[in-house]
């Protein structure tokens, strides 16, 4: 089993049951999803941006306007970068007791600035992520859009993954006798039917790639 090596920050300390140093975990983490929080200190300041990334075997891109502070600070430092699904909603007898079926993922490190052609590569990768097929079909970004566009990678070497999965687990406890309902609601991301732009042209078709991506769980 191809594991992560554990770190202080990525040892599991509460609820190590749904603790996960394997790879594979956390390639599904991310393959899942193209939205994360990036976590960063700025002037002092903790701050979480959400953004959109996207992941590859070795590294995670995520970008930003380069007038923006989160992506301005010391490029020496280091961040936290997480991705959490929610799967479901845990409803036991008791308050006590409700919880999150969930996927998450934390990945530490200090991420490179990317140029050249390792900016269109992690430009690919995002915009891929988000829409399969889209960077073959829309047009490329221009100089001028990419000098505007910070792109980041951060190395997958130092993450850690947890996972929750099942129902209430109250069952055997006092509560089981107040005869009241427990139980898990699932939920999930999907996709809707795609909308067209109100000043799109008549005559163009949705393209095969967008079609797909309609009424379907993410």
């Amino acid at each position: 089993m191809d594991e992560i090596g554990t770190t202080e920050r990525t040892r599991h300390r509460r609820f190590r049951e749904n603790g996960s140093h394997d790879r594979a975990d956390l390639d599904a983490v991310l393959a899942a999803g193209f939205v994360c929080h990036l976590g960063v200190v700025v002037d002092g300041t903790p701050m979480v941006v959400p953004t959109c990334y996207g992941a590859t075997r070795d590294a995670l891109y995520f970008h930003g306007s380069v007038a923006s502070r989160s992506l301005r600070a010391d490029p020496a430092a280091e961040v936290c970068v997480t991705v959490t699904h929610v799967d479901g909603l845990i409803l036991a007898r008791s308050v006590f007791e409700h919880g999150v079926n969930y996927r998450s993922a934390m990945v530490y490190g200090t991420p490179r600035v990317l140029t050249g052609d390792e900016k269109l590569t992690g430009l690919r990768v995002l915009t891929e992520q988000c829409a399969p097929g889209q960077w073959d079909y829309a047009r490329r970004p221009s100089r001028k859009e990419l000098a505007a566009t910070t792109v980041m990678a951060l190395d997958l070497t130092e993450a850690s993954v947890k996972i929750s999965t099942g129902p209430p687990d109250d069952g055997e406890g006092p509560d089981a006798e107040l005869g009241l309902w427990a139980g898990n609601v699932p939920m999930r991301t999907v996709t809707g039917t795609p909308v067209p732009a109100p000043d799109l042209a008549a005559g163009i078709a949705l393209p095969p790639h967008i079609a797909a991506m309609g009424e379907g769980a993410l």
